[in-house]
């Protein structure tokens, strides 16, 4: 198989059909060895019937039914497991990312001999709030983690085999896709692409400020550091302050009745207790998920005449 295009299905009965008529063309007008893989993740609408009974005509559509709805990122890593192809094409099906791009991608990929092309967003959309918010999170990324996450890049991208193989060597359940994408290394390369804003996301403000605490303590140790360096500080700076008081009641015999400052430093002590501990329990929640060692994913049935790969 040469080429595989890969997506995912979520609310998208509306976009199904459209979807897959302009991904054919795009793939077809590079080789006629395709196939297209869309992965149901518990899409609530029809999404799955229609998928299913439009890879009963076509053969180079399938169509991997998961159980339950597991999320974007590992339904996305699940459609990668499923295809085939010495390259793959990932996309998502909401039309915001043209199929197009794929003809695009293959040219820059051969012609820079890169393994990955990926798409960036120029300018963030949506709403003022959501792109302070989106700024934001890319700098606490760019200071918290050890890697550099390219700043607004999209889940639209052309990889060769070896790369795929690479991210698919990665088990972890507790999966943040976009740091896998980067820490597999290879050779990649963003391109500015054109994205439509449709108005509608699945991603709320509480499930964005979620993905951000899940990137950050799936890729970095910095706030762990940060804990000791805090905790060496105020010992330290605690320690002065102790040792000043004392001086000064040795000297001149002036106790300090400082109701406040002490009711103060008491409320500021204790509350960074509780978030230095609530962090670590952070990391010690995501350790004890890893160990359970549960699938990323379960196939409930896959849909269309290709069937499951060898």
């Amino acid at each position: 198989m040469k080429l595989s295009v890969v997506t995912t299905l979520y609310r998208s009965e509306s976009m199904i059909a459209e979807f897959i008529a302009r991904a054919s063309a795009a793939a077809a007008a590079i080789t006629p060895d395709y196939e297209i893989v869309m992965v149901d993740d518990g899409s609530p609408d029809g999404s799955l019937a229609l998928a299913a009974a439009m890879a009963e005509n076509d053969p180079r559509l399938k169509v991997v039914e998961l159980s339950r709805n597991f999320g974007h990122h590992k339904a996305l890593m699940t459609g990668l497991a499923h295809a085939v192809g010495e390259y793959c094409f990932l996309i998502d099906s909401d039309l915001e990312e043209a199929p197009e791009l794929l003809g695009q991608f293959w040219e820059m990929l051969h012609g820079d001999d890169r393994d990955v092309i990926y798409g960036l967003q120029q300018k963030r959309s949506g709403n003022l709030v959501k792109r302070i918010a989106g700024a934001a999170a890319y700098r606490v990324f760019d200071a918290l983690l050890s890697v550099r996450i390219p700043t607004n890049h999209l889940t639209v991208r052309l990889m060769r085999r070896n790369y795929v193989d690479a991210l698919l060597l990665h088990r972890e359940t507790q999966l943040v896709i976009g740091g896998i994408w980067v820490i597999a290394g290879f050779r990649q390369s963003g391109v500015f692409v054109n994205k439509l804003d449709k108005g509608e996301t699945s991603y709320s403000l509480t499930r964005r400020w979620t993905m951000l605490i899940d990137s950050v303590t799936n890729f970095s140790e910095t706030p762990l550091i940060a804990i000791f360096y805090i905790g060496l500080g105020l010992s330290f700076a605690s320690t002065c302050v102790g040792l000043f008081l004392l001086l000064r009641w040795m000297v001149g015999g002036v106790a300090v009745a400082g109701w406040v400052s002490v009711m103060l430093s008491v409320w500021l002590l204790g509350g960074l207790a509780i978030l230095f501990i609530g962090i670590i329990g952070i990391y010690l929640s995501k350790i004890f998920i890893e160990t359970k060692n549960r699938p990323l994913t379960i196939v409930r049935k896959i849909h269309g005449k290709r069937g499951p790969p060898a």
